[in-house]
């Protein structure tokens, strides 16, 4: 049943979907990976970060970790 809808203001969408009216099916799908190493996500005004040795294991074996394209 279709709705009235008011003012509406969006300031910001990553990475999202916004729907407005009638709908049957919303699917959105995303998939990610990240490897980082010793230090690598700080964040702030003034950051030390004092690493030896570091180092970061990206071997993937599975191949695939959580298939999305056919999950509709």
């Amino acid at each position: 049943m279709p709705a009235i809808i008011g003012p509406v203001q969006i300031v910001n969408v990553s990475g999202g979907v916004v729907q407005f009216g009638d709908t049957l099916y919303i699917s959105p799908k995303a998939s990610s990976k990240t490897s980082a190493g010793s230090g690598g996500f700080n964040t702030g005004g003034f950051i030390i970060s004092n690493n030896g040795l570091s180092g970061t294991n990206v071997l993937d074996t599975n191949v695939i970790d959580q298939p999305i394209a056919g999950n509709n």
